[in-house]
């Protein structure tokens, strides 16, 4: 509105029901207003339309005649206005997701009814009883929490969110405070935040896409970054809620996880180029087939403990995926509020003010260009992971896939979770209004993360 008054812009239509990647309207003219080598250019043109400026660089500016005047367009929308936000919100995201809440919160209930989250959860609990001192012994929260993060470790979105809903859902019930997120409960959080992953698929295949050298070249300081960002995660919130790191168990599990790490990264760093993609491509899909299979199996095994309760393996499935199925509904006011939230921001152009003015301070102190020509995707992954997409893909349209730039977004992106949609899913699921700590918490590990990625990025890439 301030941007309307003052002249800056021509109209504030854009923010309403713009869409993304649309052209903006920046005036209007009368055809003899307009310089004259236009004017004849359009009255020639047979759609009565002149672009000019076109190059990777300066945005379009494109002329169209019409109903007597001259529309002038330049720059694209950064994302979708208020009225799109909320019909995408539910047709792009929120149906997907409940498809994939419906299915996998299918599959929990059979782990449930078959005894297989009790016996996962029983195998863990003395790791996870130091983690999360609160949780009860042989808690079905374990399970879900451990499928979170594996799923999350393998890449598999998808299973991951429906995993850590039902975690989510199981550690509300043992929170004495409905309304206030629990300890365990901002533990789970800022590790599921932290991101750690061993296959960023979608980062190599945007590399591929953009004819990256060694699309793959990324995956190690990925890795690593968000492995940073995960140990960070759990130190500091675990001195927040005064764990005890000394404890034997717990620094066995630590350990064997970072040597199950490294010696992935060994074996995948002396694969060739042709090997990495075939390993990483393979590894997760037979991962959550494994999931699924050993569910089945187990739950046919077992088929006794479906009798007693009077029901059957599909009926199971059928009741699992209709609570997933309400879940899904549930949480879509909370997902659109803040999607609504965060288009507002980036098309009123605060983004760019901010983002522009760190950029410059930046570049004052001797940071160098490198650096801060990716910032904007460090700035805008905790809102929109769409966001800082388009900026990781811009990026290395602009500036080269295997340039310092291209490759430092791409571990930015990799490196950190969409911290407020998270928090908007996770929360609203069990109706958590005071989040207490959550969020501080979790911008700090971004934070640390991004701190991260540029120090690994210019170990490997500089």
């Amino acid at each position: 509105m301030v941007s309307l008054f003052t002249g800056n812009s021509y109209t504030i239509d854009y923010v309403l029901n713009g869409k993304k990647d649309e052209p903006i309207l920046i005036s209007e003219k009368y055809l003899n207003q307009v310089p004259k080598f236009i004017a004849d250019s359009i009255q020639k043109a047979p759609d009565m339309t002149m672009v000019i400026n076109r190059d990777t660089i300066n945005a379009d500016t494109t002329y169209i005649y019409k109903s007597q005047t001259v529309k002038v367009y330049s720059g694209v929308q950064k994302s979708d206005g208020l009225l799109p936000t909320c019909k995408n919100s539910l047709i792009d995201l929120i149906i997907p997701l409940i498809a994939y809440l419906a299915f996998f919160c299918g599959l929990m209930e059979l782990l449930i009814i078959s005894g297989a989250s009790e016996k996962l959860a029983s195998k863990l609990s003395p790791v996870f009883a130091k983690v999360f001192p609160t949780v009860p012994k042989n808690h079905e929260s374990i399970s879900y929490m451990t499928l979170n993060f594996a799923a999350n470790f393998l890449g598999l979105d998808s299973a991951a969110t429906p995993f850590g809903l039902k975690a989510m859902e199981s550690l509300q019930e043992i929170n004495p405070e409905k309304d206030k997120a629990s300890d365990a409960q901002i533990m789970f959080m800022c590790l599921h935040a932290a991101g750690l992953t061993l296959i960023p698929t979608s980062i190599i295949g945007y590399r591929a896409a953009e004819n990256a050298s060694n699309p793959a070249d990324v995956m190690l300081p990925c890795i690593i970054t968000s492995f940073v960002g995960t140990i960070a995660a759990f130190l500091l919130v675990g001195i927040k809620q005064r764990i005890n790191f000394k404890s034997a168990s717990l620094v066995v599990a630590i350990t064997t996880i970072i040597a199950a790490i490294a010696g992935l990264l060994f074996y995948i760093n002396g694969l060739d180029l042709i090997g990495k993609n075939y390993f990483t491509g393979n590894l997760s899909g037979l991962m959550l087939i494994s999931i699924i299979a050993i569910t089945l199996i187990f739950a046919f095994k077992h088929e006794k403990k479906f009798t007693e309760k009077g029901t059957t393996i599909f009926d199971t499935f059928v009741d699992g995926a209709k609570n997933g199925l309400n879940t899904g509904v549930k949480i879509f006011p909370y997902v659109m509020g803040m999607l609504v939230a965060i288009s507002f921001f980036r098309n009123s152009g605060l983004f760019e003010i901010i983002s522009n003015g760190i950029s410059f301070l930046f570049s004052n102190i001797g940071v160098s260009k490198q650096i801060t020509d990716s910032l904007p995707v460090a700035m805008l992954r905790p809102f929109s992971s769409g966001g800082s997409r388009g900026f990781m893909i811009d990026a290395m349209r602009n500036f080269g896939p295997d340039s310092f730039t291209g490759r430092l977004c791409c571990i930015f992106q990799c490196s950190a979770e969409t911290t407020f949609y998270v928090i908007a899913v996770y929360f609203g699921s069990v109706n958590i209004k005071n989040t207490r700590y959550t969020l501080g918490m979790m911008l700090l590990v971004d934070l640390i993360c991004v701190i991260a990625a540029i120090a690994i990025a210019s170990w490997f890439f500089l």
